[in-house]
C-alpha cells in the first residue's frame, strides 16, 4: 500500500482559506467526506478535536497534521490541503500552517495502513519535499510530488542505528496518545539530530501498531542515555540505573536538536525504578497542569469504574421487572426466585463499584502498587467504617465524640465522595512511600511493591478512613437527616424541591442516602408523598443526562455517548448511580443541572400529590404511585430541565 492509496484526488484542497483552526480542521473533515471513508462526519470532527485537547497537531514548520482513530472511520484515509496565506494552528512554535494533512484511521486489528502513515510523517520532517508540496499548482503536480518523495524513501534502507560506530551511544523511545504521526516524526527527528552531531541512536516507536525497533537488554546497558519523547505509558524499568530524559513527544520533534545535545553532555538524572515504574510521570508535561492531571487520574478511575454500574445495574432492573411487588413490597426485587438471583448479581457488581473507582484512581497516580491501597479505602469508604467501632465505653475523645457530635449513632458511609477521596489519597500516599523508601539499599527493590507500600500504604490510607474520611461525612450525613425532620412541617413543594435536589447531588453518596433514608421512615409512619419525591428525585439525573446525550450529542465523547443509552433504562429503574460516571467527570456542571432538575421533579410531585408506598422499583412500582399520571409528567418535566440545562451548562466539545 502507498500513499497514493489512501489520498483521494477528491480529499485535496490546494488553495485552502481557512480562517482559523476549528474552521480547518471541519474544512478537512469535509474533504474526508468526499472520500466515502468516514461513516459520521460529526463524529470525525468530535474525535479530531478531541485529540487537539490532547496536545496541538500543528508540529511547527507550517505542518499541521490533524489525526483520528475511531468507528467513524470505515476506511483508513488521508485529506490534503494548502493554506497559502497560513492560519493560526496552536503550534508548538508559534508559527501559521501552510500544510494541512488529515488522517482517519479505523479501529481495526489490520494496521497495514499504518505504516503508509508513518512514512507520510517521516516525509513530512523534510523541508524539501514540503516546499515542493507547496509549489503545486495541480492536483497532479501534489500527488506527483508525494510519489516521488515515496519511491525514493522507499529506495533508501533505513537503518536500525544511525552512526553505529559513534562514541557517543544514544537511545530514545518514541509515541503518542493515537500512534499515529507524532511518534514517528519525532523519531526522524531524533534521528536526523543524532547524525547530525555525530553520535549513534536507536529508536524504539510505540504506535497504534505496537512497539517496533525495540530496545534490547544488551543495547540499553551500553547507552550513555536514553529520550524518552512520550504522552503515553512507556515502560521504563528496564532503563533502571541509565540516565534519562522524559519529556513529551512534541519536544521530540521540535526540539531534538537540543535533546540530543543534552543527552551527549550527561544533563540527565539517572533513573530508579522506584521513582516511576511504567508511566512517564516524568515527564515535562508543557501546559498541561495540576488540574489536568487530577482530570487524568479521576477518568482512569471512572472509566474503569463504569462497566460495573451498568452491568450491575441493568441486571438490577431486570429483577424488578421479574419480580411482584405485592408479595412483600419490603423486599421488592428479591420476592421471586428469579428476581433474587439477578437482584444479588447485579449488587455484588454494584458493591464493587466504589472500590474499583477508588483504587484506579490510586492505579493512574501511583501505577501498580497504588491499586491494592486505593481498593481498601474504596471498600471502607463503601461500608463505613470508623474508629468509633472499636471503643466499648466510648470514653475521652471517641466518646465526646459519639455523643455529642454522632448523636449515639455512628453514621459514618462516606460513600462516592469518600472513594474519590480515599482514590486520590491513596495514590499520593504510595508516591510519598516510594520517595521515602528510594533511600533504602538496591537488595530491597524486590520487596518494596510487595511489602513495604501495600503494608504501610494499606495502613495508612485505612488510618485516614477510620479517622478523618469517615466520620467527617457521617457529621454531614447527620446533619442532613436532621436538617429533613425538621423541615416535616413546612411547605411540602420547598421538601419535594430539597428531597429531589439531595438525591440527585451525589447520587448514592451519603447525601443522597440522607434523603432516601428519610423517604423509607415517611413510609413507615404512613406519610407516602415524600417518598414520592424522593424516588423521582432518583429518577431524573441518569434520565436527564440519558435525553442531553441523545439530543444534544455534541456535548459529550462518543463513550458517554454510548453511556448515555442505558441511562434510560437505570433511569426508569430507580438507579441514580447511572449518572455518577458523568457527574464524576465534570461536576461543576453535571452536579448543578441535575440537581436543579431533580429538584423540579421532586417539587411537583408534591403539588401533584403524588404517593408511593414502596421504597424502590422506578418505573416497576408506578400501579401503586397514586396519581401515576401526573407523577409521569413531574418525571418528564425534570428531566427535561435537566436536559436543557446541560445543553446551556456545557460547551460543545469543539469548542
Amino acid at each position: 500500500m502507498r500513499i497514493r492509496d489512501l489520498l483521494a484526488r477528491e480529499s485535496i484542497e490546494l488553495n485552502g482559506t481557512p480562517k482559523s483552526k476549528d474552521e480547518a480542521i471541519r474544512a478537512m473533515a469535509k474533504l474526508m467526506a468526499k472520500s466515502g471513508k468516514i461513516t459520521d462526519e460529526q463524529e470525525y470532527v468530535s474525535g479530531l478535536f478531541k485529540r487537539e485537547e490532547e496536545s496541538s497537531t500543528g508540529v511547527g514548520e507550517g505542518i499541521a497534521i490533524p489525526h483520528y482513530k475511531g468507528n467513524a472511520v470505515s476506511k483508513p484515509g488521508l485529506a490534503a490541503m494548502l493554506v497559502p496565506s497560513g492560519v493560526d494552528f496552536d503550534s508548538d512554535d508559534g508559527e501559521p500552517v501552510y500544510v494541512i494533512f488529515a488522517i482517519a484511521a479505523p479501529n481495526t486489528k489490520e494496521n497495514v495502513h499504518l505504516d503508509v502513515l508513518s512514512k507520510l510523517s517521516v516525509l513530512m520532517m523534510d523541508e524539501g519535499f514540503i516546499d515542493s508540496l507547496k509549489k503545486a499548482k495541480t492536483t497532479d503536480e501534489f500527488l506527483a510530488v508525494i510519489d516521488k518523495a515515496e519511491s525514493a524513501k522507499d529506495e533508501e534502507e533505513a537503518p536500525s542505528v544511525v552512526n553505529a560506530g559513534a562514541q557517543i551511544k544514544l537511545l530514545a523511545v518514541t509515541g503518542c496518545p493515537t500512534g499515529i504521526a507524532h511518534t514517528y516524526m519525532a523519531a526522524e527527528s531524533l534521528q536526523k539530530a543524532a547524525e547530525k552531531a555525530g553520535y549513534s541512536i536507536k529508536v524504539e516507536t510505540r504506535g497504534s501498531g505496537g512497539a517496533k525497533n525495540i530496545l534490547t537488554q544488551a543495547e540499553i546497558n551500553d547507552a550513555d542515555c536514553i529520550i524518552v519523547a512520550a504522552d503515553t505509558k512507556v515502560p521504563l524499568e528496564r532503563f533502571n540505573g541509565k540516565r534519562v530524559i522524559i519529556t513529551k513527544v512534541a519536544d521530540g520533534i521540535n526540539k531534538a536538536d537540543e535533546l540530543v545535545s543534552r543527552a551527549a553532555a550527561h544533563d540527565a538524572p539517572i533513573f530508579t525504578s522506584s521513582a516511576s515504574e511504567s508511566a512517564s510521570e516524568g515527564a515535562d508535561n508543557g501546559k498541561e497542569g495540576i488540574g489536568h492531571r487530577l482530570y487524568t487520574h479521576l477518568m482512569s478511575g471512572v472509566s474503569h469504574m463504569l462497566p460495573f454500574v451498568i452491568g450491575g445495574g441493568i441486571l438490577i432492573a431486570i429483577a424488578f421487572l421479574l419480580d411482584d411487588f405485592n408479595i412483600d413490597p419490603s423486599n421488592f426485587g428479591k420476592n421471586l426466585p428469579i428476581a433474587a438471583f439477578f437482584k444479588t448479581i447485579g449488587e455484588v457488581s454494584f458493591g464493587l463499584m466504589l472500590p474499583v473507582l477508588a483504587g484506579y484512581i490510586a492505579y493512574s497516580i501511583a501505577d501498580r502498587p497504588g491499586l491494592a491501597v486505593g481498593f481498601v479505602g474504596g471498600m471502607m469508604a463503601a461500608n463505613g467504617n470508623a474508629v468509633l467501632e472499636f471503643t466499648n465505653q466510648h470514653s475521652g475523645l471517641a466518646g465526646y465524640l459519639q455523643n455529642t457530635v454522632f448523636n449515639a449513632s455512628g453514621a459514618t458511609v462516606s460513600g462516592f465522595l469518600g472513594a474519590l477521596a480515599a482514590g486520590f489519597a491513596a495514590g499520593y500516599i504510595v508516591l510519598l512511600l516510594k520517595k521515602l523508601f528510594s533511600k533504602l539499599p538496591e537488595s530491597l527493590d524486590g520487596i518494596k511493591p510487595t511489602l513495604l507500600y501495600p503494608v504501610f500504604g494499606v495502613f495508612i490510607i485505612g488510618t485516614l478512613m477510620l479517622f478523618v474520611f469517615n466520620p467527617v461525612i457521617g457529621i454531614v450525613n447527620e446533619a442532613l437527616a436532621s436538617f429533613l425532620n425538621s423541615m416535616g412541617g413546612s411547605s411540602k413543594i420547598l421538601l419535594g424541591i430539597v428531597l429531589g435536589a439531595m438525591m440527585a447531588i451525589d447520587m448514592g453518596g451519603p447525601i443522597n442516602k440522607a434523603a432516601y433514608v428519610f423517604g423509607t421512615m415517611a413510609i413507615a409512619s404512613g406519610s407516602y408523598e415524600i417518598m414520592a419525591a424522593v424516588m423521582i428525585g432518583g429518577m431524573v439525573p441518569p434520565i436527564g443526562i440519558a435525553l442531553a446525550t441523545t439530543f444534544f450529542k455534541n456535548r459529550f465523547t462518543d463513550s458517554e455517548r454510548k453511556s448515555g443509552i442505558t441511562n434510560y433504562v437505570m433511569g426508569l429503574a430507580f438507579i441514580t448511580e447511572g449518572a455518577i460516571p458523568f457527574a464524576a467527570a465534570d461536576p461543576l456542571h453535571v452536579i448543578p443541572a441535575t440537581a436543579i432538575g431533580a429538584g423540579v421533579a421532586g417539587a411537583l410531585s408534591m403539588l401533584f400529590n403524588c404517593t408511593l408506598r414502596a421504597p424502590h422499583g422506578g418505573i416497576f412500582v408506578f400501579p401503586v404511585v397514586g396519581n401515576w399520571p401526573m407523577y409521569l409528567v413531574a418525571l418528564a418535566a425534570g428531566s427535561v430541565v435537566t436536559m436543557l440545562l446541560l445543553a446551556v451548562l456545557k460547551k460543545p466539545l469543539n469548542k
